[in-house]
């Protein structure tokens, strides 16, 4: 069946669901067990809030789509008019090739083709792996240009705990700063978190709205970041960030379809407009490969 987000790729293996989209390679729903932690939107609708995009090659805002390149100043497409930004990359709405499939992984291709704004070309990649407890996300991208080509990432993943009252979930960022925006969402400066944006100690849902991104992050013994959300009854879901994502976007939301309250934790390579300020940019050398790994988890306390 033909839908707004392309063909529906089905995993399962050891006791773990998820179903990935065609267009944005994007996680649609992920169930560990009988709970879900990632949730389902209709099948007949285009993703919400661009829920499980892949964002690439830059998440997140552009001011205005414009940027220098060099000595070049470059225009990007406005994907955001009402804010007047270019937002979450260019292959938001791209149907990418599926071209490996099993029960417990799917590989999904796509290329960022030169276009107004971007003139460089870069293969890209999403592998999908399930776990016993979870989901293992690995990003290829490949630069094919023959200049060095900036590039970012980032993914945008909705993220519950089945069956509770979402009011009543904790969430804990282990963040020590985080960015001020201005009416535009894009940064005007960097901040120690405090109150409403300190989550290193955990809050209710209920407590915080956030449309907020976070840096200077506390990585964990095994060299990653882990930032979660834990039912009442001790089930914790983790997203958890690897070498090379250190940035997130955190986002709460109370009109996810069949959602009273949801939270995204979006991990990234880059904050907002790091086309401008360089922060977090990579430039890829021609026929450079980068990798990078992040996913999700549910474990009890």
């Amino acid at each position: 069946m033909t839908t707004p987000t392309g063909v529906q790729v089905h995993l399962e293996a050891n006791g773990v669901r998820a179903q990935i989209s065609q267009v944005g390679a994007s996680l649609r729903h992920l169930l560990v067990g009988d709970t879900t932690v990632v949730p389902p939107y209709p099948d007949d609708s285009p993703a919400p809030s661009c829920s499980g995009v892949v964002l690439v090659p830059w998440p997140n805002r552009i001011r205005d789509g414009i940027w220098v390149d060099g000595d070049e100043t470059r225009a990007l497409a406005i994907t955001e008019p009402k804010l007047n930004n270019a937002i979450h990359g260019l292959l938001r709405y791209t149907a990418y090739e599926i071209a490996e499939q099993s029960d417990a992984t799917v590989l999904l291709r796509a290329d960022v083709v030169p276009q107004i704004g971007y003139p460089y070309l870069l293969e890209t990649s999403v592998r999908y792996t399930l776990d016993d407890d979870g989901v293992t996300v690995e990003h290829t991208i490949v630069n094919r240009s023959e200049d060095p080509a900036p590039v970012a990432l980032g993914t945008h993943p909705f993220l519950t705990v089945s069956d509770v009252d979402p009011k009543q979930l904790l969430l804990r960022i282990p963040a020590e700063t985080f960015f001020e925006t201005d009416d535009r969402l894009l940064p005007v400066g960097e901040s120690p978190v405090s109150g409403g944006t300190d989550l290193r100690t955990p809050r209710r849902l209920a407590d915080v709205q956030l449309d907020t991104g976070f840096a200077t992050l506390r990585r964990e013994e095994d060299g990653r970041v882990h930032s979660t959300i834990t039912a009442p009854d001790g089930r914790v879901v983790t997203l958890w960030q690897g070498a090379g994502l250190d940035y997130l976007q955190a986002y709460t939301s109370t009109s996810y379809p069949g959602q009273e309250l949801v939270v995204a934790l979006e991990p990234m390579s880059a904050p907002a407009e790091a086309f401008n300020s360089g922060r977090g940019l990579r430039h890829l050398a021609p026929g450079e490969t980068w990798t990078a790994q992040w996913g999700v988890t549910l474990t009890n306390s």
